[in-house]
């Protein structure tokens, strides 16, 4: 498996490229911004945009969705509860005093269990509400790519509509902290870190 991360967008949300080392398919998670810089990234890894997921449908995650979805082609996934903020995207970002193109209508919805192939790899999604109602999390192999779920040290904002915090500690303790210490997580902003580092140590309330 071929990981490549860079941040973008003046929020500096993490877009992770996740390549398949056999085929060289790739999935784009959290394309937030600079699609340009995005793809150059791609060429440089000699991979190809098999498919475009979106942990959640905040406009730093999802803004580049437009571009990226007219330079490859690439279908865009994403769970059915935030399929409705693809087309509001412009306006979050107004709300900020940014500006966000609004996204496609996305080409599959998915829901907690499904599988998602990319070349040989296999991502499992894990429904984690909390951020957003339908945040989710991609578990392949040793790795799991978290969105605004978890971050080193901390956790998402519940503050945004959608949010809400008991969801997200509960997301985090049933559906993350049951995976193996050893597994990396990826998360939508900052760096990485693992499963048990964070079981060890994180210091919100009820995580430990």
């Amino acid at each position: 498996m071929i990981i490549k991360s860079l941040a973008v967008g003046p929020i500096q949300a993490v877009c992770y490229i996740v390549g398949c080392e056999s085929t060289g398919k790739a999935a784009v998670i959290d394309p937030g911004d600079e699609a340009a810089r995005i793809l150059e990234l791609v060429g440089q890894a000699q991979l190809e945009v098999d498919t475009i997921i979106n942990t959640h449908g905040h406009f730093d995650h999802v803004g580049g969705n437009s571009e990226m979805k007219s330079a490859t082609g690439a279908p865009i996934l994403i769970h059915a509860e935030d399929a409705p903020m693809l087309g509001q995207l412009s306006a979050a970002a107004a709300a900020w005093g940014l500006q966000a193109q609004d996204s496609p209508e996305p080409d599959r919805l998915v829901s907690d269990g499904e599988h998602i192939t990319v070349g040989s790899l296999d991502f499992t999604v894990i429904h984690t509400p909390g951020h957003t109602r339908g945040g989710i999390s991609l578990l392949c192999d040793d790795s799991v790519f978290v969105g605004d779920t978890l971050f080193a040290g901390s956790i998402g904002r519940t503050d945004f509509p959608g949010g809400d915090y008991d969801t997200l500690i509960t997301s985090i303790r049933s559906r993350l902290f049951v995976l193996d210490d050893a597994v990396t997580v990826y998360p939508g902003h900052m760096g990485t870190t693992t499963i048990g580092r964070e079981k060890q140590t994180n210091p919100f309330a009820g995580l430990r």
